[in-house]
């Protein structure tokens, strides 16, 4: 019937032995397979680990030889920017030796300024452009032509120190990031394959397959080292030249002024000796002259008692011709008296003419004395205006003043 069910087909004997053959070769094929699958994993991590282990010993001796570029070129960008402190302070310590030498400056200039002033002052044939004014006048171009010449030294030493400190901080910059790049290049150094969380120490770093973008070469990193130190080297030389000039000019300028300063107040003075003498030869002069007034005082004197001592024998003489001309007749002859007493009368006449002659004379001559004392007078006044000014107050302005050497 329909619902029995047929019994399960039966394999042969040979089918039987054919069929586990298959599957033992089967079996044997896929271990043999995997065995070499095996041998070729172990001969491939083998060489894995070699390799790596080379490469990582060849970027930790690389590694090695660049920390020891870095402290190399970190000792010396170390130096140079302590060079460079060094120099900045002490070109900074010459820029106020500058400045205090300009500041001392002012005080003599306006000293010379203030005695050209007051000699302004002088009057009448006194106000001569004499070897004294000169001085101060060449005085005056010397401390304004030194006060320039250190004023763009000034602004020369404050460009140098900004020159310097650029260098300094270009120094700085580099000196910073080799310290952070050693740091770096020390940590990749102990970093391992045995390290802990080395995967947390890469952070978030992402790497092509060439690896890290790389934008400057070791001959381009060493070159700009190399130029920052040439640059502040540069720097550092040009400043030292400055400081050397600075020494000689604060020296020479120095020099410059002292020789003027004592050259004017030598003028001074000269001047002061001659406007003395002049004004001594004065008052010996009026001296005399007012000896000289008082003896033609004296003369005027005498010749007015002179003429009056005329008058009355010149009156006796004309009583006589006059009392003589009223004798009578015959009487009224021309006798040896009345040719005396003629004679007399023009004599005297004669001899007050003179003495009045004399006295006019002396009074002009009296006159004109003593319109030579009133001029001497002034002109002692005047002298005296004179030394006033260049002996008080010249040297009242100058005597304080002291030239520095900076």
């Amino acid at each position: 019937m329909s619902g029995v069910m047929e019994p399960p087909h039966k394999f042969l004997p040979s089918e039987w032995k054919c069929a586990n053959q298959v599957r033992l070769g089967a079996a044997e094929a896929e271990r043999a397979r995997s065995e070499r699958l095996t041998a070729q994993c172990k001969r491939l991590m083998e060489e894995s680990e070699k390799s790596a282990s080379r490469l990582q010993q060849d970027a930790n001796k690389k590694l090695e030889h660049r920390i020891k570029d870095i402290k190399f070129w970190k000792l010396e960008l170390d130096q140079k920017v302590q060079e460079m402190v060094q120099e900045i302070d002490v070109l900074i310590t010459y820029k106020n030796r500058v400045e205090r030498a300009l500041e001392s400056l002012s005080e003599p200039l306006k000293a010379t300024l203030e005695c050209l002033k007051e000699r302004q002052g002088r009057v009448a044939v006194d106000l001569v452009s004499d070897e004294a004014e000169k001085e101060l006048l060449k005085e005056k171009e010397v401390i304004e032509g030194v006060v320039a010449l250190l004023q763009r030294t000034l602004e020369q030493m404050i460009e140098q120190i900004r020159l310097n400190r650029s260098a300094k901080y270009y120094l700085e910059k580099d000196l910073q990031d080799k310290y952070r790049a050693e740091h770096i290049d020390d940590f990749c150094s102990v970093l391992t394959s045995t390290s802990v969380r080395v995967d947390e120490q890469i952070g978030s770093a992402q790497f092509t397959a060439g690896g890290p973008r790389v934008t400057v070469t070791p001959q381009e990193w060493e070159t700009f080292t190399d130029m920052n130190i040439a640059k502040a080297e540069r720097e550092r030389s040009n400043s030292v030249s400055l400081r050397a000039l600075v020494d000689s000019l604060l020296e020479q300028t120095a020099a410059d002024v002292l020789q003027q300063w004592r050259a004017t107040d030598a003028a001074l003075d000269r001047r002061v000796h001659e406007s003395r003498s002049a004004k001594g030869r004065m008052e010996d002069q009026l001296n005399k002259l007012l000896a000289e007034i008082a003896s033609q005082e004296q003369n005027l004197a005498d010749l007015g008692v002179a003429i009056a001592g005329k008058e009355a024998p010149l009156n006796v003489a004309r009583a006589r011709l006059q009392a003589r001309s009223q004798r009578p007749g015959i009487e009224l002859c021309c006798d040896p008296v009345h040719t005396r007493l003629l004679s007399e009368v023009q004599q005297l006449t004669e001899h007050i003419a003179r003495l009045k002659e004399g006295l006019a004379q002396a009074e002009m001559e009296l006159k004109a004395l003593t319109r030579n004392q009133l001029l001497l007078e002034e002109e002692i006044q005047v002298k005296s205006h004179s030394l006033y000014i260049d002996e008080v107050i010249c040297s009242q302005l100058r005597q304080p003043i002291t030239i520095h050497r900076f």
